[in-house]
């Protein structure tokens, strides 16, 4: 099997292994927190495997023993790309079919990147979590509307509610993540996944994709929906006083104003 490695001085690394690209968020120091850069990076990763029709699955996954700690917080939400909304990733219009290799945690917008691939094999000692509520804000990235299609209504609001995380075995009984390896073994497994969904007739796969996708009907109601709850939010002291806790490294004090 052939592989080439592109750069790896940026943010976001990719390989191609055969007919997989592998891309990888490269920030361990910050959790694999999205910035622009990052967001650039990875929405030029995902045109490429969009639009080179000699690979026919990608691999998303992270560095240094973390998937993605969503968005870092000092990006001041500047992290939206052209072609692919939030981070490069989320309100991309995906063809070719896309596997989360989760190590560590996926949380906040590293659980959105995840609801956004289509299939997800995770370490068993990942931890998938929404914690927006604990400082104050709420999810912008799809998971209050693709939550829901992935998992049971009330364990994706369990999760939103309260902030807590879940681990990888519970999203696996539950359906959300197909595949559970050993710790360290996540990228492995996703790449036996893809390996499996390149054995068959790319465009078949492609338009299955586009089908699915389809069928679950579409996003514009959830973005909406989700754009009222955020603006509704951010104009709120508790949403001011929850970042600033954050950044800060205290507990927040709510005022419910």
């Amino acid at each position: 099997m052939s592989s080439t490695t592109g750069a790896a001085d940026g943010p976001v690394r990719t390989e191609v292994r055969g007919r997989v690209l592998v891309v990888t968020i490269d920030r361990p120091a910050r959790r694999n927190a999205v910035d622009r850069a990052t967001a650039d990076g990875l929405s030029a990763a995902l045109d490429r495997l969009d639009d080179d029709p000699d690979l026919w699955c990608g691999v998303l996954t992270g560095a240094g023993g973390y998937f993605c700690a969503g968005s870092d917080l000092t990006a001041n939400h500047d992290y939206v790309t052209p072609r692919g909304g939030e981070y490069g990733v989320v309100r991309r219009e995906r063809r070719t079919p896309l596997v989360a290799a989760v190590e560590g945690f996926a949380l906040g917008g590293g659980m959105e990147i995840a609801l956004a691939c289509d299939l997800v094999v995770a370490a068993s000692d990942a931890r998938f979590g929404l914690p927006e509520v604990r400082i104050g804000l709420l999810p912008t990235c799809g998971a209050l509307f693709r939550g829901p299609r992935a998992l049971p209504v009330n364990v994706a609001r369990e999760l939103v509610l309260t902030g807590e995380p879940m681990p990888a075995a519970r999203a696996h009984d539950l359906g959300f993540v197909n595949a559970v390896t050993e710790p360290g073994g996540a990228l492995d497994g996703a790449l036996a996944l893809a390996e499996r969904i390149c054995a068959n007739a790319p465009l078949a796969v492609q338009a299955c994709v586009a089908a699915i996708d389809d069928a679950l009907g579409g996003d514009t109601l959830g973005w909406a929906a989700t754009e009222a709850a955020k603006g509704a939010v951010l104009r709120t002291d508790d949403a001011q006083e929850g970042v600033a806790a954050f950044l800060g490294k205290r507990p927040p004090t709510w005022t419910g104003r």
